[in-house]
């Protein structure tokens, strides 16, 4: 249940004083202080809840403040956001941070945390504002009399105006990372890849860092750089050799912080991770977490037969793997899917992800009887076969199992919802349409992940969302199409989902093709559009508030390509229809045209996402996944085994991966790719011929540009966790990065 909404009015007493040529001036008589604290339970757990809190002054300016209250049933605060909060028994106290301190009248402060609970959860009783307690209104914070006058000569008889409270300091980034949402605590991820006959250094700026904050690069016990890097998050060491050994170290108000751990070494401009084949496998999707939770990914892998079958394709197929890495090769375990879980892109869906909270991400995806959990316990019936002469699996129980990341394990496992139920009611009777399945992973509370698993698109949609709290799967929502009211929203969705807050409360909704879903599984938009095989969403134009949504149809009678306002569904513009338009990419890849860019393939010219208008006849020379590679902000193209960059009279090519192949067929993605390592551009990972290695590449190209790590982008982490879902798709931020593009925003997270 949600305990209600609480409202108290507070009377904040201003007890700043002024001292002035050696004597004490008083506070006016006329000065007033109250305000109001609007306190909310925003969401509830098994053991715990979340809470969204917001002060109003009402009074006159202050420059700090301090919150306090008494929890009457023991209930104790753990994450907390946009606040200082410390707990003393049943006494809480939150104070302000850095750039959330300086109130004027009417202005608000926001914040929240996460707190634990037993038996029950009542509201405080009442809270005080620097120390006075709630009385209503506003009153004068001193008495109506003048007070006593000064031995000064010059000093007025009546009462001396108060003096404007003095500014806070408005820094561009907070102290300490106390956002709102859940995000992991990262090191430097500090690498060094061969460029020319130097090498180019490379770490993450991470949220808590200040904007100001610099860094000293070594090469052994050597400093290289003169004075502390400020501009950017790389350093070209040139003539260095390669293999040459570096660390680098945060300098904090002029003093320099530890070192970092030492630098992956890129030697020939790539890092391969040994991988172990189970014996004439392809190595297909991938993805990350920090497993262990020491602060370095590790990389999840699916292992592919190749036998592996489309959904409309019949035959048996063999058994499908799931693998972890650390990045020297050593293999955490091996999870065997068994017989009853079909090899092929639309059946394994797998989420990585910290849903717990413990700083150590876990492992999500659907099993069945027969499948064996990386310490080598069965899920289920070990015998039980429910394959049918053509090699679909249409009867037994499905299950939704969440894996411990460090040790492969089954911590929770439950029955699948969406179930399958009448393999007829999804489209067709022989198997297709019903194992349509998507996954992700939202902040549906705004503050910790949920797991998204979904079940069909093409005509009935159900979507679910799961907490995994204090190691037990629990059903947050279902949405299904089939429920009453809900029928306009079936065969809505696309071969692939995106989550963001496109709605800027804080918390995610998802994009399912031509509908959303709200945070709480409500109904949000529909625009009719229906199925479609590509999407991009994210800040494609910035002169334009909130995100967007770029999408390509499948249905040849509906437009061939739109955008959309992604908190409303508007269509801002469309293309004609054009049959079936099976590619369509957005971003900014051409620094000629305001904001993003899109193309698709029934589509000629690149167009402006923020007009629709054709800004070039040609189109880029593929249309796939995006990269940022170069040294602008302008994004790069990335298809097959190679990375180009546009260009109106041609694509350069900036890297062609030596040795490596792409994967899912026709849709010739990456492995994994993502800004995995080093400064915010993005790394690319692709096996190697042979699929004995993990092979991943990174820019060679310094630039003088700093932006957070974009893992600690909420809407971009999210994206890494889902790019495996259905037909991949590029992560988007939640911010436009492009030419003309503004300061990046600070991360919104908290650390684990």
């Amino acid at each position: 249940m949600r305990s209600p909404t609480r409202r108290f009015a507070l009377l904040a007493a201003t007890t700043a004083s002024l001292l002035a040529a050696g004597t004490l001036a008083a506070v006016s008589a006329q000065a007033a202080a109250g305000c109001s604290v609007s306190y909310k339970v925003t969401n509830e757990w098994q053991g715990g809840f979340g809470t969204d809190i917001t002060i109003t002054n009402l009074g006159d300016p202050v420059t700090s403040w301090a919150l306090t209250w008494a929890y009457p049933a023991g209930q104790v605060v753990g994450q907390f956001w946009n606040a200082e909060i410390t707990q003393s028994g049943a006494n809480v106290t939150a104070r302000n941070v850095s750039y959330n301190g300086s109130l004027g009248t009417g202005g608000t402060a926001n914040f929240g945390f996460n707190a634990s609970w037993t038996g029950a959860n009542p509201a405080p009783a009442s809270f005080a504002l620097n120390g006075t307690n709630c009385t209503g209104g506003t009153t004068p914070t001193s008495p109506s009399a003048p007070a006593s006058p000064s031995a000064s000569p010059s000093r007025s008889a009546s009462p001396s105006p108060s003096a404007p409270a003095s500014p806070s300091p408005s820094p561009s980034t907070p102290t300490g990372p106390n956002g709102r949402h859940q995000a992991e605590k990262l090191d430097r991820g500090l690498i060094s890849v061969r460029s020319g006959s130097g090498n180019l250094v490379s770490w993450r700026l991470l949220a808590g860092d200040a904007a100001n904050t610099g860094f000293n690069v070594y090469r052994g016990s050597t400093k290289v750089n003169a004075s502390p890097i400020t501009d950017s998050t790389n350093y070209l060491d040139s003539g260095a050799a390669a293999g040459s050994a570096y660390t680098v170290r945060a300098v904090v108000n002029g003093v320099e912080q530890a070192a970092s751990a030492s630098a992956l070494q890129f030697t020939n401009g790539y890092l391969d991770v040994p991988i172990q084949n189970p014996g004439g496998y392809v190595a297909n999707d991938a993805s990350v977490g920090d497993l262990d939770g020491d602060g370095v990914y590790e990389i999840v892998l699916k292992w592919d037969p190749t036998d592996a079958k489309d959904n409309s394709q019949s035959g048996v197929t063999s058994v499908v793997y799931v693998d972890a890495y650390k990045l020297n090769g050593t293999r955490l375990w091996r999870i065997n899917l068994g017989r009853n879980i079909r090899a092929g892109a639309h059946y394994t869906q797998f989420q990585v992800y910290d849903y717990d909270g413990d700083g150590k991400a876990e492992v999500a995806m659907k099993t069945a009887d027969a499948t064996v959990d990386g310490g080598g316990t069965v899920i289920g019936s070990s015998s039980a076969d429910y394959r049918n002469s053509s090699g679909y699996v249409l009867s037994g129980p499905e299950y939704l199992t969440m894996f411990n990341g460090q040790t492969g394990r089954a911590m929770s496992t439950v029955s699948y919802d969406p179930p399958r139920g009448t393999v007829s009611s999804w489209g067709d009777s022989y198997g297709n349409r019903v194992d349509r399945f998507l996954a992700g992973t939202a902040y549906l509370d705004g503050a910790r992940p949920s797991l998204i698993m979904a079940r069909g698109y093409y005509t009935r949609t159900v979507i679910a969302a799961w907490d995994f709290r204090n190691g037990s799967l629990t059903k947050r929502w279902t949405f299904d199409s089939n429920s009453s009211g809900n029928s306009a929203y079936a065969g809505q969705g696309n071969h692939q989902l995106s989550i963001a807050d496109v709605d800027a409360d804080g918390r995610d909704e998802i994009v399912y093709g031509s509908m959303a879903l709200d945070d709480n599984g409500a109904k949000l938009w529909n625009t009719g559009n229906g199925h479609g095989d590509a999407m991009h969403v994210g800040d494609l134009d910035p002169a334009r508030a909130g995100l967007e949504e770029f999408k390509v149809d499948e249905d040849g009678s509906k437009p061939s390509s739109w955008v959309a306002d992604a908190r409303t569904g508007q269509v801002l513009w469309t293309t004609p229809a054009n049959g079936d338009n099976g590619r369509g990419v957005a971003g900014d890849v051409y620094a000629g045209s305001a904001g993003a860019e899109s193309w698709s393939s029934a589509d000629s010219g690149l167009r402006s996402v923020r007009t629709g208008a054709v800004v070039s006849s040609r189109k880029p020379g593929s249309t796939n996944f995006l990269a940022w590679w170069d040294a602008d902000p302008v994004r790069e193209l990335l298809d097959g085994t190679h990375v180009d960059k546009y260009g109106t009279g041609g694509d350069t090519r900036l890297l062609t991966g030596a040795n490596v192949h792409s994967n899912n067929g026709t849709k010739s993605t990456p492995s994994l790719s993502g800004d995995l390592f080093g400064d915010w551009r993005e790394e690319v990972i692709w096996p190697v011929t042979g699929d004995t290695a993990l092979r991943i590449y990174s820019t060679p190209t310094p630039t003088t540009r700093r932006i957070y790590t974009l893992m600690h982008d909420i809407q971009y982490r999210l994206a890494i966790a889902w790019q495996n879902t259905a037909y991949n798709q590029p992560p988007h931020p939640s911010f436009f990065i492009g030419d003309g593009m503004g300061t990046p925003p600070v991360p919104d997270v908290y650390l684990r």
